[in-house]
């Protein structure tokens, strides 16, 4: 009879033990191929629009693999899709469970608790808003969020979210409409804050002039600016603003140009804003045809702030009036490089551009030109309908005459 020698038991078991080990590795890999072939056919299935059998490749590889949070992902997906929200915040907080860098699932389940009505979904819609790269799913969280914030009565959080918003995309209309909305919302707060602790003080009279300078009253405008002043003689920014309403009111009329040109000098002496005085200045001389009294003004307002677009604006004419349409150019192109829709730079520009006889440049901002201004006349009517007056804009008219 053959009798084990003392090591048999152990050789036996290590015998059995590979055994086992290499049949769980066979298994895995079965598993592994099997979850492949699940993802892959839903994958397919997701791609010819067949949601209902992506789930069941889905639901395949999770029972398969109980761990796996990418299948968890895909049905949180899916179900999202489905506005089944309940459902997709289950799977979706088992993925993020399984794997905490999952930031777009992260992303969604915010969506879905902030609809669900769950507080968790603040701290998850902020943490994930940060982190995002995917452009439109930034957009929807960031919308998400301040929506919520606004909801929690946070205006400032509200405005910063939307700022974030409008600089990552400036022309979705939906973050335009929720921006002006919000910013609207916040300025109406800070004035009715204002009107209750402060209702006789020189900002309220700014702020009833200012409103009346947008509603085109500029004679009562002029007389609440001089109230605020009576109130504060030395509050900020009041004169200029007062210069530059007494000179809509009358450009051409030396009276008020006089009186005018008071305000813009007690700006530059007192305010600090030289830039913009100085071309209020210069807008005078222009007026008056002093050219070389006009040019030293916006030539000093252009040294002062390059980015004061009336100060580039204003050089520029004086250069076409002494017939210098070379030196006029830079000067113009400067001003739509800081205010791209700025028709007046535009038709101006082309003027220059046709005298040197660049009759293909002349043409392409003559074309801009015509296409900012449409765009500025669709937008007035807009704001007549609405029963609001546009800004005061100076560059809608080309006339060959005007100063």
């Amino acid at each position: 009879m053959f009798r084990f020698g003392a090591s048999a038991p152990l050789a036996v078991l290590l015998t059995l033990l590979a055994a086992v080990t290499a049949m769980a590795a066979q298994t895995a890999t079965s598993h592994a191929a099997e979850i492949h072939d699940h993802m892959r056919k839903a994958a397919e299935y997701l791609k010819a629009k067949d949601p209902d059998s992506a789930v069941k490749e889905f639901e395949a590889v999770v029972a398969l693999d109980p761990k796996n949070a990418e299948a968890y992902a895909n049905l949180g997906v899916v179900a999202f899709f489905r506005r089944d929200y309940r459902n997709a915040s289950h799977y979706l907080r088992r993925a993020v469970a399984i794997d905490p860098s999952l930031v777009k699932s992260q992303a969604l389940l915010g969506i879905c608790e902030r609809r669900l009505g769950d507080p968790s979904a603040r701290a998850l819609l902020e943490k994930s808003f940060s982190k995002l790269k995917d452009k439109a799913l930034r957009l929807q969280v960031g919308l998400e969020l301040a929506a919520l914030y606004d909801q929690l009565g946070e205006p400032g959080a509200t405005a910063t979210v939307m700022r974030t918003l409008v600089d990552l995309d400036p022309d979705n209309v939906d973050v335009l409409f929720t921006a002006q909305r919000v910013y609207t919302e916040l300025a109406d707060d800070t004035l009715n804050k204002l009107a209750i602790l402060a209702p006789g003080s020189a900002r309220m009279q700014q702020v009833i002039a200012e409103r009346l300078v947008n509603g085109g009253d500029l004679p009562r405008a002029i007389e609440h600016y001089k109230k605020a002043l009576q109130i504060d003689p030395h509050l900020p920014g009041i004169h200029f603003e007062l210069g530059e309403a007494i000179l809509q009111s009358s450009l051409h009329d030396p009276a008020t140009q006089a009186e005018a040109e008071k305000e813009f000098e007690a700006a530059e002496a007192g305010d600090g804003d030289a830039a913009k005085a100085e071309c209020g200045l210069g807008a005078i001389a222009l007026s008056q045809s002093d050219l070389d009294r006009a040019f030293a003004h916006y030539q000093r307002a252009y040294k002062l702030n390059p980015n004061e677009v009336e100060a580039p604006l204003g050089l520029a004419k004086l250069l076409m009036m002494q017939q210098k349409p070379q030196e006029a150019i830079k000067y113009l192109q400067a001003a739509i490089r800081i205010d791209p829709l700025n028709n007046e730079a535009h038709y101006r520009l082309a003027s220059a551009y046709k005298l040197l006889q660049m009759d293909d440049q002349a043409q392409k901002e003559m074309n801009l030109f015509q296409e900012i201004k449409k765009a500025k006349d669709q937008v007035e009517d807009l704001y007549h309908q609405m029963n609001i007056k546009p800004k005061v804009q100076d560059d809608d008219m080309p006339d060959s005459d005007r100063q």
